[in-house]
């Protein structure tokens, strides 16, 4: 039987009318800003989406673009307008910075409370002691999508492959979390791990986040293993190649897709995450 899709564009479609609904009980329309520095295009591209994403739902764009050679003190004055631009409820600094540029001392100039990426330091501190605060976008829409699809994870054996900032480090943390959509068993393996079949083979769900292509393979999961694909790499013919082998969806219950998986699922959480710092500061106001 072939594996049923973990679809994240529908997923996003459906949280756009939902976000809809939340902001027409606003006073005023959310504002969701981005810094862009450089010229890379696949940053390019994740921007013009998370833009139009914002249009869609009547979320207000307010977009800063640097250019490659922007030194760290522009980047930094461009993060402090937003902190103190009152219409701009929760924003992003695009990643990967230019190497002139540290992406560190960046992430530590935002706002927590407008750290719509849910990266800060501050708010991984809070994933990690379970206490409400922005939580990163991609973990969040991995759980979300399989929250929607009605797949439970609680007790189940999560696997997840890469340790890295972004999904590794904090989907451990929420996933093990106490709470609706979590409260599973997870192991992280990674490029340390002499055997990641070892743990795989064992899995109930697959979440490979490393960005090497077909990581994972038929041979390395179980008959009706959840497979979920964070990586994608650009071939040399500019196909998108997943972390998870396609050819695994003859084992599997579920699968994300080559296009429409978890990429369509992040910009629903950014989207989400401004939607919800507007809420709190019309409460706080």
């Amino acid at each position: 039987m072939v594996a049923k899709i973990l679809s994240g564009t529908e997923f996003l479609e459906l949280e756009k009318l939902r976000l809809q609904e939340r902001i027409s009980k606003l006073d005023r329309a959310p504002g969701l800003g981005t810094i862009l520095v450089g010229s890379d295009p696949n940053s390019q591209s994740y921007i013009r989406r998370k833009r139009q994403a914002c249009q869609d739902v009547g979320i207000v764009s307010h977009h800063v673009e640097l250019s490659d050679g922007a030194s760290q003190a522009e980047v930094l004055d461009a993060i402090n307008a937003m902190n103190a631009d009152s219409n701009v409820d929760a924003f992003i600094v695009q990643l990967p910075l230019p190497s002139q540029c540290d992406e560190q001392g960046a992430l530590l100039a935002i706002n927590p409370t407008k750290d719509a990426d849910g990266l800060h330091p501050v708010n991984l501190g809070k994933l990690v002691m379970g206490v409400n605060a922005p939580r990163p976008c991609t973990p969040l829409g991995i759980q979300a999508l399989l929250q929607s699809n009605g797949i439970d994870l609680t007790g189940k054996h999560v696997v997840i492959v890469g340790r890295g900032l972004t999904i590794g480090r904090p989907l451990a943390n929420l996933l093990t979390l106490k709470e609706a959509g979590a409260n599973a068993t997870v192991t992280v393996v990674h490029t340390g791990t002499p055997d990641i079949a070892q743990f795989t083979r064992d899995a109930d769900i697959v979440i490979a986040a490393v960005g090497s292509p077909n990581t994972i393979t038929p041979d390395m999961v179980k008959k009706d293993v959840v497979l979920v694909s964070a990586g994608m790499t650009f071939s040399e013919g500019r196909k998108l190649i997943p972390d998870i082998s396609e050819d695994c969806e003859e084992k599997a219950s579920w699968i994300t897709p080559r296009i429409g998986g978890v990429g369509p699922t992040t910009i629903a959480m950014l989207l989400r995450n401004t939607v919800t710092a507007c809420e709190n500061n019309k409460i706080s106001a």
